[in-house]
């Protein structure tokens, strides 16, 4: 695929963020230079922010060529992203989703529309590596890497490029994204996968490419932690709700963990209903103690910690979700 062949498509680059001013500048900067190789608009669509991140979003908007700022009185990132297309979608053909707690490649945005183009995709998808900096933000990034915290799913893990059904949200065809509704903005999370379901039910393409990824940085602490895994297991139920789908094995042994750790309270009955909460806990601790010895890494333990918190806090949100019998009667 020649550079010429990449030149000759218009990109709408879309930068969702809400309170992000630590790390929107160095981002805006590092994508400065794809906008003139790629003919590309850059619009960042603030949620609302009250730490200064509209502020410089303006300031860089003044200097930076083809860049826009948009509101978000919705706040959430699917409101975000289908505000950019509605408002710039129609001049472009791809639309770019970059995160703005994410670190990138500098041809990141020229590898998804090469791949894009050799293959026909309708939206192109990448895997994503989580590096932390704290002892606790590491470990995290530990467990969201490994087996015990992604499940083995191949946008965390990483794979060769292939078609896939899911991954990491990067480029989409803007004409496929309007075909299909673009993201249901009742998800506040796992909009991505409930987008991804609709484009294949479509007829549409996903392709998972291995020429790129990109870096991501957790959540800092475990309250944060805990709510972030809590929408995604909400938003996992709402997409088998919508659908009428049922869950994989990946979200199966998950699943259980919160009326596994309801059923241990029962343990001042009988000592068994304790069981199968000690053997998660205990499964998970071991797997922290071979990170720590058979890999070398001082962060196992606490990552088998993180793991947990995630199991429990996706398992509570979905059941969360699944039992409220509003959202029942709103997919009946």
């Amino acid at each position: 695929m020649t550079a010429d062949a990449a030149a000759s498509v218009r990109c709408l680059i879309v930068i969702p963020c809400l309170n992000e001013a630590r790390y929107l500048e160095p981002l805006v900067r590092h994508l400065e230079p794809t906008l003139c190789d790629l003919n590309a608009t850059l619009v960042v669509v603030d949620g609302g922010s009250t730490d200064g991140t509209r502020d410089i979003a303006r300031r860089l908007a003044a200097s930076v060529p083809n860049m826009h700022v948009l509101d978000n009185p919705k706040r959430i990132q699917s409101a975000a992203i289908n505000l950019a297309v509605a408002t710039f979608g129609v001049e472009h053909d791809y639309l770019i989703r970059i995160d703005a707690h994410g670190t990138y490649p500098d041809d990141y945005c020229r590898v998804l529309v090469e791949d894009a183009l050799e293959t026909g995709a309708d939206s192109v998808v990448v895997a994503m590596q989580t590096v932390g900096f704290g002892a606790f933000q590491k470990a995290t990034a530990f467990a969201q890497n490994s087996v015990l915290g992604n499940g083995g799913a191949k946008h965390r893990a990483g794979a060769e490029s292939h078609w896939a059904d899911h991954g990491h949200h990067a480029l989409m065809r803007i004409s496929a994204f309007r075909a299909v509704g673009g993201y249901d903005e009742t998800f506040t999370a796992n909009e991505d996968a409930e987008y991804d379901y609709r484009l294949h039910q479509a007829g549409y393409r996903v392709w998972m490419t291995a020429r790129t990824s990109m870096v991501y940085y957790p959540r800092s602490s475990a309250l944060p932690l805990f709510r972030q895994y809590f929408g995604y297991g909400r938003g996992r139920a709402r997409n088998l709700l919508k659908h009428r789908a049922r869950p994989g094995l990946r979200q199966l042994l998950p699943l259980m963990v919160a009326p596994v750790a309801a059923g241990a309270f029962l343990a001042a009955i009988t000592w068994i209903a304790a069981v199968p909460f000690v053997l998660w806990a205990a499964a998970c601790m071991g797997y922290g103690a071979w990170m720590a010895l058979g890999e070398r890494n001082p962060y196992g333990p606490l990552a088998a910690v993180s793991a947990m918190i995630m199991h429990f806090a996706w398992s509570a949100g979905f059941w969360r979700e699944l039992l409220d019998i509003r959202q029942r009667r709103a997919f009946a």
